[in-house]
């Protein structure tokens, strides 16, 4: 039987978390995407159940403030872009300088690249 994609992705997500812990010093930055947004959370997997340290996403009031034009939105680059630099805003305001990235199964390409490379911009070391 053939995978979906989503299942494949799962299993890639799945193979992925086997290796990657955030610990209250070092948070795992989550990423989850759809086709219309994007969101980016901070996660302390050191305790049980794990906690979730702060969360941007296309829908936060924050993007929306500054993604006043319309074609910023979190389906495309530009989004995803804004998404990383307020995730590392708020993660340097917060004290949190060095996380590790969890790519959520997805593809190291498009809009998970530009996240990743706008919140190391921002000031955050993967």
């Amino acid at each position: 039987m053939k995978l979906t994609r989503k299942e494949k992705r799962i299993k890639r997500h799945i193979r992925v978390r086997k290796k990657v812990k955030g610990s209250s010093d070092r948070p795992r930055l989550c990423i989850y995407k759809s086709l219309k947004h994007i969101y980016a959370s901070l996660i302390d997997d050191s305790v049980t159940p794990n906690k979730v340290i702060t969360t941007v996403s296309s829908l936060s009031p924050e993007f929306k403030k500054l993604a006043t034009d319309k074609s910023i939105h979190g389906g495309n680059l530009k989004g995803a872009e804004l998404v990383g630099k307020l995730v590392a805003e708020k993660a340097i305001s917060l004290g949190i300088e060095k996380v590790v990235f969890d790519r959520g199964g997805y593809k190291y390409t498009g809009r998970i690249k530009v996240l990743a490379e706008s919140a190391r911009k921002g000031g955050l070391k993967f």
